[in-house]
């Protein structure tokens, strides 16, 4: 793996172990804006506080973790930093803080990071991950309207579905609306936020030809007398794409 060039905007940190990164939040946690984490990979030997250790030691002090990025062969790399005030929570990290509590580690900045989400309503509005994540009925409705974006998500792989659906979650209430709008807008130009732009353009040539057949569809039923036009045509389309091989067929009937 080519080594990438680390960052220059907070300084780089390394622990053995998490009472290592504990001792440096109970002295840093109010006055440092941030840290970049170096978590040294499992192949590597190497003594390191794991990812999971590290995430919990942050919430007890108020802080939060960013995406990890691998720099080389031995070290992961994860930003740190204090939680924000309008800072969206994971249900994981409720769940996680709950046992943290009651385990007395927690912190009084992170009892009061727990506090303010509890007060302005995002602890209530806490985003599920990727493995329990749903489409929320306002975004569905929305696909509904714009054929093209509907096609191009349907296309999309769980983790860049999850891309587009944990950004629509973490929005206020206030800005919900105007930043489905703008997601569907999105999709519909065959774009995905945050997603390799290889596999973009497979699930955009994929979802172009599912629209067609979802428009031809569409037309034959009107054609038909049936009005009705529903989420079935997106199984039409799929077996339009893929039509099953007269050949495997027959070997698999004469097994």
């Amino acid at each position: 793996m080519t080594t990438k060039p680390l960052p220059t905007d907070l300084p780089i940190h390394s622990f053995p172990a998490a009472t290592d990164f504990e001792t440096f939040l109970e002295r840093e946690h109010a006055t440092a804006p941030g840290i970049y984490l170096k978590l040294a990979k499992k192949s590597s030997g190497i003594a390191s506080i794991t990812g999971a250790e590290a995430v919990e030691v942050a919430l007890c002090f108020g802080w939060i973790d960013g995406r990890a990025n691998g720099i080389d062969d031995t070290w992961w790399l994860v930003r740190y930093t204090p939680r924000r005030a309008k800072s969206v929570w994971s249900q994981k990290n409720v769940t996680t803080i709950g046992r943290l509590v009651e385990a007395g580690r927690v912190r009084p900045a992170g009892i009061a990071a727990v506090e303010a989400a509890r007060a302005d309503g995002r602890w209530d509005r806490a985003y599920a991950g990727p493995a329990t994540i749903t489409v929320p009925d306002d975004f569905a409705e929305a696909l509904r309207g714009n054929e093209a974006a509907a096609a191009f998500f349907d296309g999309l792989n769980k983790s860049m579905r999850y891309s587009v659906l944990w950004r629509i979650e973490t929005a206020s209430e206030k800005a919900r609306a105007s930043r489905i709008q703008a997601m569907v807008e999105l999709l519909a130009d065959g774009k995905c936020p945050g997603a390799d732009a290889k596999a973009v353009g497979r699930t955009k040539k994929s979802s172009e030809k599912q629209t067609s057949v979802i428009r031809a569809v569409r037309k034959k039923r009107k054609q038909d007398g049936s009005e009705e036009v529903d989420r079935t045509l997106l199984v039409e389309a799929n077996s339009s794409q893929h039509p099953r091989r007269e050949g495997l067929r027959r070997r698999l009937q004469g097994n």
